[in-house]
């Protein structure tokens, strides 16, 4: 599970570098407007924020709290695979190496309890 905290968090830093390389060098409205105007360029958008609306779904499956849902959902709308690599860097290093916790979250329980019930049939 170390693996995939190491991978999120350069994820962060790669999509870190990116959007600051992108605020500096780049004009967002006159950017948005020309990949607007490409069809790729669309096909790129709805690619994009269909990944986002899954990813928050599992967010929202995982999350106990309705601020936190909220809170990470709105983020992941604003900043993207930015805030998915810092939820997955935060979620793996907060499941304390148990995959079902890091998946689940508040319902890991239910997975575990499963799982030994079924070891002890």
């Amino acid at each position: 599970m170390k693996i995939v905290k190491y991978i999120a968090l350069l994820g962060a830093v790669t999509m870190s570098i990116a959007l600051i390389n992108g605020f500096i060098n780049g004009d967002f409205f006159d950017d948005g407007t020309t990949l607007m105007q490409n069809p790729w360029g669309i096909v790129s958008l709805v690619d994009l924020y269909v990944g986002f609306v899954l990813f928050s779904l599992w967010i929202i499956y995982r999350e106990h709290s309705l601020i936190a849902q909220i809170v990470w959902v709105t983020l992941m709308m604003v900043f993207g695979f930015l805030t998915a690599s810092i939820y997955l860097f935060y979620v793996f290093h907060k499941a304390d190496h148990n995959i079902l916790k890091a998946l689940h979250g508040h319902r890991a329980n239910h997975f575990i309890e499963k799982a030994n019930d079924h070891d002890h049939s």
